[in-house]
């Protein structure tokens, strides 16, 4: 019971050092965790989702994904639970079969966060070998001379667990002239040696089994056994002896297979078959012997499979030199592989987007990359960049990440997508490289208001036109895209002697022609100041206004009337109209009025009409003043009296003022009552009357036409 306590008790405690570790680790965006081996597929390995602080609903909406170097993927993500769950059954042997400490690493990304964390997870040895010998059958050949406390080596058991359960001892037993001898090599191995310890006779014994057990430290221990059978034979006195206990080679990478790498030799002092020496691999089964050929009468080592620095950097050769009688010699040799430049760097998009807005600040984060390279030293230093002249850098993350972000504020109507190479080269001579394209949209945003093809439009249309006509088209362009660029046209509401604009002209909404819609008289009105909205489909909408100036260009479509004096009426009528007589004294001074029988009354109706004539045109010029005045202050266009032609106006100082004169017709006769005073409108003119010439006198009232 106290055993069970203790051992619970030190269960506890490593719990809790392992739960805060994960939580300094989880700090550093760095994840460790540790599993046995041989667990099934989906085994619990850590709850990533909490030692990160994720939500579980929002795993799959950020994009959590696990991620790994090799070619297996060993871990998943539970989506449900935000476990770190086994993807694989892990076998420790098969993936560090020469490491101490087995880690596998694999990293957490973030894909909408732009993040990642690093997650290393060890696992843990379970006694699941037990030790083995390459050579189940060992034939030993011992001439019966051979000393006492002679040694041999044996086979080496092999046991792929580590720590305790690894292989720890050997045992000898069978038979009493042979004991075992344990010798610790300089890696920290069991070297298993046979110990003579009688003398043979072969005449007593030709032939001696015994059993070589290993066994390792697993509760409980696994065994694993090798039977060895000594044959007794005459006097060889003399065993090979290699030149060098161990030969050490130094062999690039890229050595051609075939080449011989190094040769061994051994001698024999004796003489005959007893002299001559053969060459062998002590242990025929292992991986090294395999990529390396012995020749067995030369001492040749030639390389029989291209070798990869990436995956071995050294091996181990066992040799033996034998003679005819059965004596040898033992020596190692040893390989180093050294790196050559061989290895392009790797770039691999951990997370991208494929479309950008263009209002995105400097710095935005557009993609996730890692690069590495499998090369070594110099070759394996790798320095990224970016190919031409685009906005956008690269910025370095944790480890051999890199961040894609922009480097400056991005404009859609200059460029609209980018094909951004990221291109990596390493350090050797001459350098490797790779490259990988990004393939970027940028978004349009509604930042460009229409623009028109020109800064004012005018048109001229003939009076008496069709309604409908077509005036002129206004056209506006937009640098956006799509509904940011649709213009759409309207016109600035104003109205045109007293009506709506609109009642007048109007604009195309899609293709900005601008139609009359109705005709036009040069007698009222004779030009039209109006200004075109041009408006896109953005939100909030940009727009810009054109002014638009049309004339009306006049025709000669009235006959000149005559006024005075009024055509006679059709003597079938029956009905008084002038004469064509006018009766004047003869005493009548130049510009003197008919003296009829013109009443007092008369006169002063004329003179009280000339001066509310007079008055109104004050009161019409001090208003105009006033106007003009406000507009100066307020900076706007100066405008023009509405309904009133241009040219009945003539300009002082920035001031229109009328420019007409009148006439006022006055027909007398002899009787007063009959008299008539007259003003015809249809008498206004842009000139002053013109003087009847001095030569020709006045006619006289009451005189008759001779006609």
């Amino acid at each position: 019971m106290c055993a069970a306590g203790r051992r619970w008790g030190r269960r506890q405690r490593a719990l809790l050092w392992a739960v805060l570790l994960a939580a300094w680790e989880a700090a550093w965006g760095q994840l460790r965790y540790s599993v046995p081996e041989e667990m099934p597929k989906g085994s619990f390995v850590g709850d990533v989702a909490k030692d990160l602080g994720l939500q579980l609903p929002a795993l799959s909406e950020h994009g959590v994904r696990i991620v790994s170097e090799g070619r297996t993927q060993y871990f998943a993500l539970h989506g449900k639970t935000g476990h770190l769950v086994t993807a694989e059954r892990i076998d420790r042997e098969q993936l560090c079969e020469s490491v101490q400490q087995c880690v596998l690493r694999c990293e957490l990304i973030v894909e909408e966060e732009m993040k990642f964390y690093e997650i290393e997870v060890e696992i843990a040895d379970i006694n699941d070998n037990a030790p083995s010998f390459q050579e189940a059958d060992t034939d030993m050949r011992l001439s019966e001379m051979t000393a006492p406390g002679s040694r041999f080596p044996l086979t080496e058991a092999h046991d792929p667990d580590s720590g305790r359960n690894s292989l720890q001892s050997y045992e000898l037993s069978g038979d009493e002239h042979f004991s075992l001898a344990v010798q610790a090599g300089p890696g920290g191995d069991q070297r298993p040696e046979l110990v003579l310890a009688k003398a043979l006779d072969r005449e007593e014994a030709a032939f001696h089994e015994l059993v070589l057990r290993a066994i390792d430290g697993g509760d409980p221990a696994r065994t694993g056994t090798a039977r060895i059978r000594v044959t007794v034979l005459d006097a060889n006195d003399n065993a090979p002896v290699f030149s060098q206990a161990e030969y050490t080679v130094r062999v690039p990478e890229d050595v051609p297979v075939g080449s011989t790498l190094v040769t061994v030799t051994a001698t024999d002092a004796d003489e005959g078959l007893n002299g001559q020496v053969k060459y062998s691999f002590k242990k025929k089964k292992a991986a090294s012997s395999q990529v390396f050929s012995l020749d067995s009468e030369t001492g040749a080592i030639t390389l029989g499979q291209n070798l990869d620095f990436e995956e071995g950097k050294t091996y181990l050769l066992d040799l033996e030199a034998y003679d005819g009688g059965a004596l040898y010699d033992t020596a190692k040799v040893v390989i180093t592989v050294t790196d050559v430049n061989d290895n392009v760097p790797e770039i691999s998009v951990r997370s991208a987007v494929s479309t950008i807005s263009e209002d995105s600040p400097s710095g935005t984060v557009v993609a996730l990359l890692h690069v590495q390279d499998r090369d070594s030293g110099a070759n394996g230093a790798v320095h990224c960049s970016i190919d031409g002249d685009v906005p956008f850098r690269l910025q370095s993350s944790h480890g051999s990440y890199y961040s894609v972000v922009t480097a400056r504020e991005l404009d859609r109507e200059q460029v609209s997508e980018y094909n951004v190479t990221v291109r990596a080269a390493d350090g050797g001579s001459p350098a490797l490289q790779s490259s990988a394209v990004l393939a970027l949209r940028v978004l349009d945003v509604n930042d460009n208001a229409p623009v028109f093809a020109q800064e004012r439009y005018s048109a001229r249309l003939a009076e008496n036109n069709a309604a409908g006509a077509l005036v002129l088209t206004v056209r506006a362009t937009d640098a956006d895209w799509g509904q940011n660029a649709r213009v759409r046209y309207r016109l600035w509401e104003g109205r045109v002697r007293g009506a709506p604009l609109s009642s007048y002209v109007s604009v195309q909404a899609e293709t900005g022609a601008l139609y009359a819609l109705r005709s036009f008289d040069y007698e009222e009105v004779r030009e039209l100041e109006l200004w075109v909205r041009a408006e896109d489909g953005g939100a909030p909408a940009l727009s810009s206004n054109v002014s638009v100036r049309l004339l009306i260009v006049d025709e000669n479509d009235n006959a000149p009337q005559v006024l005075y004096p009024p055509a006679a009426p059709p003597a079938a009528s029956g009905k008084g109209g002038w004469s064509g007589v006018e009766l004047a004294p003869r005493s009548s001074e130049p510009g003197a009025l008919p003296a009829g029988s013109l009443t007092r009354w008369l006169v002063l109706a004329v003179a009280a009409v000339s001066c509310l004539f007079v008055a109104f045109l004050l009161l019409l010029l001090a208003l105009r003043l006033r106007r003009w005045r406000r507009e100066q202050l307020l900076a706007a266009d100066s405008g023009v009296l509405r309904g009133v032609p241009v040219s009945h106006f003539v300009g002082i100082d920035g001031v229109r003022a009328f420019l007409q004169s009148y006439s006022h017709e006055v027909s007398l006769t002899a009787d007063s009552r009959k008299s008539q005073l007259r003003f015809s409108g249809g008498s206004c003119c842009d000139t002053l009357p013109a003087r009847p010439p001095p030569d020709e006198p006045a006619p006289l009232l009451g005189e008759e036409d001779p006609a």
